[in-house]
């Protein structure tokens, strides 16, 4: 008889990288809900109450303000999978990683894809944005707010004017961004937003909430194609064509949401985890959750600069949450980090493509944006660079300490 396995104990971390972090203990205590099947009132009233979080937490009117099964990336390409048919030209303009992860599902979904490029730590103004604009005449604008490769946090005012004005739909992954820093939806008059639980929303990765506006849900209901088992007495397909995914289809999803199609089995517990995630930020205020990401990371910030550590990027355009900093050149880098995991329970981030090895991520967001969580980081930090031989003039504590109130 094979030996049963042992119940696995994670370990404890602090999860201060650029995300996963730490979710919120209510969280965790929702998802410990007994489950309710998916066309139980009780749920149907509680998926209702979870869109009308989400519209606030969007500061949207957008009546398709649903949640896709699956990681935040789930959301990324049932939004594009859902809009782009083949051949469509589709603009991203890349400043980071993810901004290339956009152009390869765009690419997969038969995209003509045109890509603009900023250099990693910049991001783009309006004018270069207008002007690809022109010169492309794409159907679809598609770009991150924050790419957490490079700590970056593209401005967004006036983009969406922009693209209604030229014709352009435009979508926007701010899975990194939300809750830690602005996001208007009608404001700036965003078409598609998609986002993920796992950064400053302060839950688990595991469901996608997204927004689309009218003009979204039109142009996706002109696809509507009900699988054969689900179309009633005098159905009739939409004229477009089938959108290329049964799971990601968002014309079903957003039926399911609204009309109660039978398109999926919903993920329940992890809507119970996406509506205690609303619900805290809205108990806080947005305003206020934005100016506590901003004091933690200019905190945290604070004293890296008093250790003696470089900060990564254009300081102007820093997301609120993630900060890039130099790895210094006295020490190997991954075993900094191997270290500060192992003997102190921290986990910071590396980068990717032309940053990764050059710059370390650390993360101030959700739940982990409090005081003790980092000042922890920054003695531990210290400590582990004095171990690989670095001499700093200070651990960074007492200058972190100086910008709290």
């Amino acid at each position: 008889m094979p030996t049963p396995l042992a119940l696995f104990n994670p370990p404890p971390r602090l999860l201060m990288g650029p995300g996963p972090i730490n979710a919120d203990p209510r969280v965790l205590r929702a998802m410990s809900a007994p489950l309710l099947g998916q066309y139980d009132p009780a749920f149907r009233q509680l998926m209702r109450d979870t869109q009308e979080l989400y519209r606030q937490v969007f500061e949207t009117r957008n009546r398709a303000t649903v949640l896709v099964d699956g990681t935040a990336r789930a959301g990324i390409e049932a939004i594009l999978v859902s809009l782009i048919c083949p051949g469509d030209i589709v603009l991203v303009p890349v400043f980071g990683r993810f901004g290339n992860l956009l152009c390869e599902i765009a690419a997969r979904c038969g995209a003509d894809v045109r890509r603009v490029e900023a250099t990693w730590g910049t991001v783009f103004s309006l004018e270069t944005i207008d002007a690809a604009l022109q010169k492309h005449r794409p159907r679809l604008l598609a770009m991150c707010q924050g790419d957490t490769s490079t700590t970056m946090c593209q401005p967004l005012e006036g983009l969406g004017e922009l693209c209604r004005a030229n014709g352009v739909i435009s979508y926007v992954d701010a899975t990194a961004s939300i809750a830690g820093n602005p996001l208007p939806v009608d404001e700036w008059k965003l078409d598609a937003v998609s986002v993920g639980l796992q950064k400053c929303l302060g839950g688990p990765a595991g469901i996608s909430p997204i927004t689309l506006s009218d003009a979204v849900v039109e142009r996706i209901e002109a696809r509507k194609h009900l699988e054969a088992g689900l179309q009633a007495a005098g159905y009739q397909p939409g004229s477009g064509p089938r959108i290329a995914s049964n799971y990601f289809d968002l014309a079903m999803i957003v039926g399911y949401w609204e009309h109660g199609l039978n398109h999926h089995t919903e993920a329940t517990t992890m809507l119970y985890a996406a509506y205690e995630c609303a619900r805290i930020l809205l108990e806080e205020g947005l305003a206020a959750a934005h100016a506590r990401h901003r004091l933690h990371c200019q905190a945290l910030q604070a004293g890296l600069v008093a250790m003696g550590l470089r900060l990564f990027g254009d300081r102007t355009h820093q997301m609120q949450n993630v900060t890039g900093i130099y790895v210094p050149n006295e020490v190997d880098g991954e075993a900094v980090r191997r270290t500060l995991l192992s003997d102190f329970g921290i986990e910071i981030g590396t980068s990717f493509g032309p940053l990764a090895g050059v710059i370390w991520r650390i993360g101030t967001m959700g739940y982990n944006a409090q005081r003790t969580a980092v000042l922890q980081t920054l003695a531990c930090l210290a400590a582990t660079l004095r171990i690989h031989g670095m001499n700093l003039p200070s651990d960074g504590v007492a200058e972190a300490i100086q910008v709290y109130p």
